[in-house]
């Protein structure tokens, strides 16, 4: 096989509808658009969604919904994600939004929420924007200080 003699499978190809090349091709004429009127003009195109005058569903369907403006997201990080970083060396001493940040955990932008999923061994200070209790918890348990900014 060379690339000079690739063919589809048989069947699988067509010719298309060689439309507006002259009577004699059963195509001319109208080039298959009917007589006159809005679709069988230049530049026609429908807009999305028209059901010819209808009420569009998107138009019958009732709203639905509510979308908070003043909502607050939080960048939620486990314990043990925390605990990993301590034990892999990344992070020594206490825990500030900057360690986040130059570990690559958060962006500068986010709000941190310190979630308690995992253990954490080690006694540290952590500071975040927020804490679950179970987090505020097991912190506390392990001798260290959950201080909220």
């Amino acid at each position: 096989m060379n690339l000079n003699n690739i063919k589809p499978a048989a069947g699988s190809t067509f010719n298309s509808k060689r439309i507006g090349r002259g009577q004699g091709s059963g195509k001319g004429g109208t080039s298959t658009k009917g007589h006159k009127g809005q679709k069988a003009r230049a530049g026609y195109s429908q807009k999305i969604g028209f059901e010819g005058g209808q009420m569009p569903l998107q138009r019958r369907l009732p709203k639905f919904g509510f979308k908070n403006v003043n909502r607050k997201e939080f960048r939620g990080i486990n314990l043990d994600t925390i605990q990993t970083l301590i034990e892999n060396k990344s992070i020594t001493g206490d825990i500030t939004k900057e360690v986040l940040v130059a570990n690559g955990i958060v962006s500068k932008n986010e709000l941190v929420k310190i979630m308690g999923r995992g253990e954490l061994k080690s006694a540290v200070s952590i500071s975040a924007d927020k804490f679950t209790k179970s987090a505020e918890e097991l912190i506390a348990k392990a001798g260290g200080k959950a201080i909220t900014l």
